[in-house]
């Protein structure tokens, strides 16, 4: 486990937001797909892999970033 939090804190900080922004079509995706002609278990099965894929990235980005970065973040919204 250290090995991956030192993996981690080593990507830079638009890369976590990239991983981070990368959340966004996924959420959009996992819900989108319900509109579609397809039978429930699908839908059901796609929302799984899609909703868990938006989480992976949420947190993953969320890891990379870490408290410094998602201060950061905030000023930079803050600020426009």
């Amino acid at each position: 486990m250290a090995n991956i939090k030192q993996w981690l804190s080593k990507l830079s900080f638009r890369t976590g937001v990239i991983v981070l922004l990368c959340c966004i079509p996924c959420y959009i995706l996992s819900f989108a797909q319900m509109a579609l002609p397809i039978s429930v278990e699908l839908k059901g099965v796609l929302w799984f892999i899609l909703f868990g894929l938006a989480k992976t990235f949420q947190y993953g980005g969320l890891s990379i970033l870490g408290v410094e970065g998602v201060k950061r973040l905030k000023q930079r919204f803050k600020k426009s």
